[in-house]
């Protein structure tokens, strides 16, 4: 059987099962919905997954895109896909039919985006980039912004991006030096240049919108003078589309995700730059959080699919390939395959309790997302929303960190064949890798984490968090899981707890810089926390199903051996972090550029 790039099983446990995502159908944007619907989406988007765009992948990776006389040029057979894709709706499915889209819930667009991703991750770029620049104009863009544009990038028509990163700047946004100049008629002129564009050029479609961070002249500096523009590489005169003066500068060759193209671009080289301001002068950065936002939640899914396919590939190879022999059987009879061996199965097992919990946690922050713009009473919608903006980095950079040591581990297992381009783990690692630099930083979210999200509502979100993971450990208790198991994650939520309130006295009293000194390892340990409690969830769904057939035995028991493995192995880490927090170990504060 070829790579199934995601359990199909456990996409089906986590929608029904665990989340309840039938529930959903019950609030009134998914009124229409229900899980047959669901399931023929799913059915659709993993068949083409798996017959389309997963033989592909190596054809993607070993031929990116060309840059040749100042235009970049895909591999022939993206447009295919390109065509297909849009067919298919990924770019709208989660939008409302208003603006062409099927209304489906962010839960569950996120497993199909999460096949996709599994089966070529740079394939679906564009489409998802394209939704994320509608989505802005749709939310803050004017009636004109959302008649040229906003439909032509829902449709497929255009492909759009997200144009904040500059060469002098890098992920410090305060510093963004590009300029818009207003005009008599209304639209602006800009000049600056931007890289690490992904999708900035391309030969598949007509034009390409870049949603645009610049600063109007005499704006305030830092991130409050910035702007919100949309500014097509192709504006439109008398009907025409004629070029905007935004040009590629080069093309970045990056170690993964070769199928999609990333630029250098330049703004107004000719002074000819129109672009239009999207929403409220110095209010752009509030306004890109939303497509940021989005985009981290997105990174997370493309982590867990990229580790998932690693994940399969590794134990199908396991399971056929023949390697000495059972302990104690030295030199005697046939060989086993590795699958047999202890070690292999304790690295299989781990990558298996990555992919499972890092599933579960970015479906339960789409469910979150769900429930925040559409559940019925205003404070449904304010926790939901509290949740969501805490599980976030968390949701972008567990799958990132934690998916990037899967797909190690899935080298590992292949051998001496892992490092050869001839199997496909090597080229899953080198993709794996970006997540963890796409859309923030690990160091960039632990700071967000701790600095802003944790301590969010004078500890309301923290709040929020304890009322979901005591339910979770009320539900293992009540299903007869080991107790042990409940016993930690409660343990652990407590220990975050505590720390959480030490850390933010340590910035209330004005030692900001011992507070956020860890904020990494914070990261990091929250993540051990939310994710032992999707495992904890999970197990006690299963321990409470009674299996139809040996198959699903196994199934269910997975899940429990899964979680034992994470929560047994990874909450004692949790405790060791939060006494490094605690302690204010400053050694690579301390150290100077002379002495590293």
């Amino acid at each position: 059987m070829a790579n199934p790039l995601l359990n199909d099983r456990d996409v089906s446990f986590l929608l029904y099962d665990v989340l309840d995502v039938a529930s959903l159908t019950t609030l009134a944007p998914f009124k229409e919905h229900s899980p047959e619907t669901f399931d023929l989406y799913l059915g659709a988007v993993r068949d083409f997954s798996r017959r389309v765009l997963f033989p592909l992948y190596k054809t993607f990776d070993a031929e990116p895109p060309r840059f040749e006389n100042g235009r970049v040029t895909v591999h022939p057979k993206m447009r295919g896909v390109y065509d297909a894709l849009t067919e298919l709706g990924i770019s709208r499915v989660s939008r409302p039919a208003s603006v062409g889209g099927q209304a489906l819930p962010l839960t569950v667009s996120c497993f199909s985006m999460a096949y996709i991703a599994a089966a070529n991750g740079s394939a679906a770029g564009l489409t998802m980039l394209a939704s994320g620049a509608a989505h802005l104009l749709e939310a803050f863009g004017s009636e004109h912004l959302k008649a040229t544009y906003m439909t032509k990038l829902y449709d497929g028509t255009y492909t759009g991006t997200m144009a904040l990163t500059e060469p002098q700047a890098g992920s410090s946004l305060a510093d963004v030096e590009t300029r818009a100049v207003p005009q008599a008629d209304g639209s602006y002129r800009l000049t600056g240049s931007k890289i690490f564009i992904s999708g900035g050029d391309h030969d598949l479609t007509e034009n390409i919108v870049h949603m645009v961070l610049a600063r109007i002249a005499g704006a305030p500096p830092g991130t409050k003078g910035i702007s919100l523009f949309c500014v097509p590489a192709r504006r439109n005169e008398n009907g025409t589309l004629v070029h905007n003066d935004v040009t590629v500068t080069g093309l970045i060759h990056k170690i993964g995700w070769r199928g999609l193209p990333s630029v250098a671009l330049s703004f107004g080289d000719g002074g000819d730059c129109h672009g239009w301001l999207v929403g409220e002068p110095h209010r752009g950065l509030s306004y890109m959080f939303q497509m940021m936002n989005e985009a981290r939640i997105s990174v997370g899914v493309s982590g867990v699919a990229t580790a998932s396919v690693a994940y399969h590939e590794a134990r199908a190879y396991a399971e056929g390939r023949p390697q000495g022999r059972a302990l104690g059987h030295k030199g005697e009879g046939r060989q086993v395959p590795i699958i047999e061996h202890a070690d292999v199965r304790r690295m299989l097992l781990r990558q298996k309790a990555i992919v499972e919990g890092g599933l579960a946690l970015v479906a339960r922050a789409s469910f979150y997302a769900d429930l925040a713009a559409h559940a019925e009473s205003e404070v449904e919608r304010r926790e939901a929303q509290l949740l969501l903006d805490l599980l976030t980095p968390i949701a972008k950079t567990f799958p990132a960190e934690k998916g990037f040591e899967a797909n190690v581990l899935a080298v590992q297992i292949h051998g001496g064949y892992g490092y050869s381009s001839e199997y496909l783990p090597e080229a899953w690692m080198r993709d794996q890798k970006l997540n963890t630099i796409h859309e923030g930083t690990t160091g960039i979210h632990g700071m967000d984490l701790l600095g802003r999200k944790a301590i969010a509502g004078g500890g309301a979100a923290l709040a929020a968090l304890r009322a979901e993971v005591d339910k979770g450990v009320a539900l293992a208790r009540t299903n007869g899981l080991p107790e042990d198991l409940a016993n930690a994650v409660a343990g652990a939520l407590s220990e975050a707890e505590s720390l959480t309130m030490h850390l933010a006295q340590l910035g209330l009293s004005g030692d900001v810089a011992k507070m956020m000194l860890h904020s990494a390892d914070y990261l990091d340990l929250m993540s051990v926390l939310v994710v032992a409690w999707q495992h904890l969830c999970m197990a006690a769904v299963a321990a409470k199903k009674s299996p139809a057939n040996d198959d699903d035995a196994a199934f269910l028991r997975g899940k429990q051996l899964a979680a034992e493995y994470f929560i047994r192995t990874e909450v004692p880490r949790l405790h060791m972090l939060a006494a490094l927090c605690r302690s204010g170990e400053d050694s690579y504060a301390r150290v100077t550029a002379a002495e590293l």
